[in-house]
């Protein structure tokens, strides 16, 4: 496996665990009969964390397509990984941005994430082109 196939990977844990741990903090309030129990994540860094999860949920289906497509095309897998782990690191601080409520730090290094991606995702046109 390539470092931007584990990437994909590090993407879901990533996301997975952003809520995680609020849950486990919140016990008892926390129902894991009721998981999306709105009442459960008012307010504040459990609200933050529910947003943070599902952002990292609606982001990922790109970034996983973006890698795939990207090797599939056989752009260079340097690039790849780089831009790959580079895009995790971004989404890692992405999330310690919601979590510590700096939603314009949060906004600049989602579009940072995207650009990433974006770079990603047009790679073999760019690696065809240049040669």
């Amino acid at each position: 496996m390539t470092v931007a196939e584990w990437m994909i990977f590090a993407a879901v844990i990533l996301y997975l665990l952003t809520v995680a741990p609020v849950k486990v903090v919140g016990r008892p309030a926390f129902d894991n009969s009721n998981p999306r129990d709105p009442a459960f994540y008012k307010p504040g860094v459990p609200s933050r964390a529910l947003g943070a999860h599902i952002n990292g949920i609606e982001t990922f289906p790109f970034f996983a397509v973006a890698i795939l497509l990207a090797e599939f095309r056989h752009a260079p897998q340097y690039w790849i990984d780089v831009l790959a782990v580079a895009f995790v690191g971004v989404r890692l601080l992405f999330v310690a941005a919601y979590l510590g409520n700096w939603p314009t730090t949060r906004t600049l290094l989602w579009n940072l994430g995207f650009a990433v991606n974006a770079a990603i995702f047009f790679m073999p046109w760019w690696a065809r082109i240049s040669n």
